[in-house]
């Protein structure tokens, strides 16, 4: 690969993921709100969040490609935020049970040399089992997903809080679709398998 690649976040699961493609990249993390707008769907809000957070790094890092990425889980057409507490966590997770979360997943691929872009919302939907209050309660506890989009983390035990998952790449759900940015980087020339 000869163009630097640049990870616009600070989330750890996002490098996790981007460390499985075993390509150099750094990590810039983006100052950008992320309040939705009033009326904001979901895709259009992670898309709007991901060419943001890509935008926002690409002007301290000339000639790179800027990976931008943001995430929301809805539930029957809401957007639920961050838990950040252990209650309003069992609280989202009571709301789920026996239902479907569907997350989008905004990513963008921007070239800052150009300012061309790729950027895609990917849907991926989480059934949820019914579940009764103290496996929630319990669940919440053992692994305190307060700062995961819908109060769970699906690479750790939060897996048994589902019936099945429908989406094209599981690593949308954990936050950022591997297949699509694989896609996107051979857009921009650069083949992930092409270098040792």
């Amino acid at each position: 690969m000869t163009r630097r690649l640049v990870l616009a976040s600070s989330s750890v699961y996002r490098r996790a993921l981007l460390d499985k493609l075993g390509i150099a990249y750094s990590c810039v993390s983006p100052e950008v709100d992320e309040t939705a707008h009033p009326d904001e769907r979901a895709d259009a809000l992670v898309r709007r969040l991901a060419l943001s957070k890509a935008q926002a790094v690409a002007a301290s890092e000339p000639d790179a490609l800027i990976i931008g990425s943001d995430q929301v889980a809805t539930l029957d057409g809401r957007i639920l935020g961050k838990p950040l507490t252990e209650a309003r966590a069992i609280e989202q997770l009571q709301a789920a049970s026996g239902k479907t979360v569907r997350f989008y997943t905004g990513l963008c691929l921007l070239d800052s040399a150009t300012g061309d872009y790729q950027l895609e919302a990917v849907p991926f939907d989480v059934e949820f089992r019914p579940l009764s209050d103290t496996q929630i309660v319990n669940y919440v506890r053992r692994e305190q997903p307060l700062h995961c989009a819908g109060s769970f983390k699906s690479e750790g035990l939060g897996i048994v809080l589902f019936e099945r998952l429908r989406g094209d790449d599981p690593n949308t759900l954990i936050g950022l679709p591997l297949i699509r940015l694989t896609r996107m980087l051979q857009n921009m020339g650069v083949d992930v398998l092409g270098t040792v």
